[in-house]
This record gives structure tokens, sequence and C-alpha cells, in this order.
């Protein structure tokens, strides 16, 4: 499916110090949290990083928010006919030990809704993820340039 295409160079996220940021609670790790700056017409963005359990015991994302939008929404997407559909993940997402979860464009992502300002390339824009067992950890996503995403640019 061409949704689905991705090349390397355009979809993965940030490179260089962005993608080595990382950020650790308990067992939970969040390597390379990025999200891509806001086109001039929306009012919503993305956000992707990848995490890991690397503790001994199950947990779940299961909420996230941030200052910089009214709402932010753990989303999946699902393959529905020839389209694709966005959807809430009302019970977040499941951490058994030792897995690691990619959030990305096209797949598990954070969608934040009611951005009160445009997320600017080169910017930071906090949120705090919520998870059942280890808590809340702050993080930051670096916001990056529009790039491109199977035919389209995100």
């Amino acid at each position: 499916m061409s949704w689905f295409n991705r090349s390397r160079e355009t979809s993965e996220g940030p490179k260089g110090p962005a993608a080595a940021r990382s950020f650790v609670l308990g067992g939970i790790e969040v390597v390379g949290p990025w999200a891509r700056a806001s086109l001039p017409a929306t009012a919503e963005g993305g956000g992707f990083f990848m995490i890991t359990n690397k503790g001994t015991t199950p947990d779940r994302l299961i909420a996230a928010s941030s200052p910089v939008a009214e709402r932010v929404e753990i989303h999946a997407i699902t393959v529905v006919g020839d389209g694709l559909r966005m959807r809430e993940r009302e019970h977040g997402l499941a951490l058994f030990p030792g897995t690691t979860l990619t959030l990305k464009p096209r797949g598990y992502h954070l969608l934040l809704t009611g951005l009160k300002a445009p997320l600017e390339p080169g910017s930071q824009a906090p949120v705090t993820l919520a998870f059942e067992s280890a808590g809340k950890m702050d993080i930051e996503l670096a916001i990056m340039a529009p790039g491109a995403v199977g035919t389209q640019t995100l």
C-alpha cells in the first residue's frame, strides 16, 4: 500500500543530538522524541518516539498532556478498506517487559489538538506521559521541519 511507503531519509525523525535524547522513569525509557512543525492551516500536531520497557513488570502508557495543546491523545492507524483511519487508543499502549514500541507517522503516535501556537522548527514542546505503574514522565519533543511521508508532506 502506498500509504505505508516510507523512505528512511524522510520519516524516521530527528538525526544527530535530537535522536540521542532519552528520558528514563524506572524501567521505562523514551528515546528520540520529536514532532513535525505544524502546518499553517492546522491546529494539530503529532508526537513520535521509541519507548522501551526495560523493567520486569508490564506497564501501559495511559495518557499524555502538554501545555502547548488543549488535548493530547494516544492514537493508532487502522486499515479500513482501501484507506486508513486514525483512532484514539482509549486504553493506551501496553508495554510488556523487554519490548520496544515505535511511535511514528502512519502508526502509533500522540495527537496534539488545539495547539495554542504553531510548532516551529528548532523549538521544543514539553509533554507529560502518564504510565499506569511507573507514574508521570516529562519529555520534550524536538520540533522538526515538515518532511515527506509516503506521498504527503507532514
